[in-house]
């Protein structure tokens, strides 16, 4: 039996890998940290490694070479995930036998298909055409499906779910289920009932605040045919599965509306987005991030802000100035492509509407020239033609103008600290 040793800090990545290899016959163990690894490395001299690279404070390199330094052990391939990793670093890691690196969210075909190369062991993936996509917009979770179900996907789901709601914190879960312009029969009933039962048991909601957004007919008798769903609504559009629910009590306290979300509210019908799981970890799950988490992680990021707007350039840069992140501000888009010839940024800011060269022309030059580097439009425009153009074009978010601190922060840390 094929033996793996999985090193992360995050319960759900630790917990999605152990059940898939599992279900492979591979003998599973796990380690939190550092030590916890070494020791298990020497006790379990495991067939691969796989390690996140953030462990605190750069300590992998002392299980690395400590790896190196046993006879028993210098042998063991491995798998490095990282959030984000410098070229160089890539490159000084092949010396303590790193065969992979994957960033992370970690893309499952390719992960699979080395871990068949490596172990000698086949993974069965389901390569049904389909979308699973999840955001969080004023504490409501939107979970779109389209085109299909794909299993390995919705076994994603769960944990993207989880990974979401306690990186927002949400004390009152809403979810609203999208199902795009999706036409299903008795045959898609498993799967319909896998995704609803999902998203009920990851997200922890009550049946009366979820809602499913369908114009499907068996959706509709399927979710009113189920004991288990009573109280679930199936609505036909967005503005009827908003209407019914409750502000949370920290918003009706403020004397606030949390209202339609900006940007989830234009991608009802989206066709295309990236491939973006039930246990609580109550054990485990960490309160709301502290300024000092955050300036942990967020800390040497490179942020570029590409807007005409200098009200918007000096927001972005004062928000990021609390962390001492770097912010580079450019005014059009070819003054952007100039700099990101040469620039590798963390993480892009852009405008859609601006003078020479406008957003759109910035996102297709960017897909011509490969310039992969995360971007979130930022724009006054709420018409969903525009929303659902930029996706297709490969941004990660969408998030509508006026802007709070707060939401940069929180969708910075959801788009690069996903581990899926």
């Amino acid at each position: 039996m094929k033996r793996v040793l999985i090193i992360d800090e995050s319960p759900l990545f630790r917990e999605y890998l152990r059940e898939k290899l599992t279900q492979n016959k591979i003998e599973v163990d796990v380690a939190t940290n550092v030590l916890e690894g070494i020791s298990r490395t020497r006790t379990m001299v495991p067939d691969l490694i796989i390690m996140d690279y953030h462990l605190a404070c750069q300590e992998n390199m002392q299980l690395l070479i400590k790896k190196r330094e046993s006879p028993s052990t210098v042998g063991i391939p491995i798998i490095i995930t990282a959030q984000r990793i410098d070229q160089r670093r890539i490159i000084e890691l092949v010396a303590f036998n790193v065969k992979k690196v994957f960033t992370k969210p970690v893309k499952i075909d390719a992960f699979f298909a080395s871990l068949t190369e490596m172990l000698g062991v086949k993974f069965e993936l389901d390569d049904t055409p389909g979308i699973v996509d999840v955001h969080v917009n004023d504490n409501i979770i939107f979970i779109e499906t389209a085109q299909g179900f794909n299993r390995d996907k919705l076994d994603l789901l769960k944990f993207k779910i989880i990974e979401l709601v306690e990186l927002y914190d949400i004390k009152i879960p809403k979810v609203i289920v999208m199902l795009s312009d999706m036409r299903l029969n008795y045959a898609d009933g498993p799967n319909l009932e896998k995704l609803m039962d999902t998203a009920l048991q990851a997200s922890g909601a009550a049946n009366s605040n979820v809602r499913v957004l369908t114009r499907d007919e068996f959706v509709r008798k399927v979710i009113a045919g189920q004991k288990r769903y009573a109280g679930i609504e199936a609505v036909d559009n967005l503005q009827a599965a908003m209407g019914g629910f409750t502000p949370d009590q920290e918003a009706e306290n403020n004397g606030e509306n949390p209202g339609i979300p900006g940007d989830m509210l234009l991608r009802s019908n989206l066709q295309t987005a990236d491939e973006s799981v039930h246990f609580r970890f109550s054990s485990e799950r960490k309160p709301l991030l502290t300024m000092d988490e955050i300036k942990e992680f967020l800390g040497d990021l490179k942020i570029a802000v590409v807007d005409d707007d200098f009200v918007i350039q000096e927001m972005i840069r004062n928000t990021f100035r609390r962390i001492n992140a770097s912010v580079s501000t450019y005014n059009d888009g070819e003054e952007f492509l100039a700099a990101a010839e040469e620039e590798v940024f963390s993480l892009v800011f852009l405008d859609l509407m601006m003078p020479k060269l406008d957003g759109f022309a910035v996102l297709r030059t960017m897909q011509v020239n490969r310039i992969e580097q995360p971007v979130i439009v930022l724009s006054a425009i709420s018409q969903r033609g525009a929303v659902i153009r930029a996706f297709k074009m490969g941004i990660k978010s969408y998030l509508i103008k006026p802007l709070k601190p707060d939401d940069i922060f929180r969708k910075s840390l959801e788009i690069l600290k996903a581990n899926f």
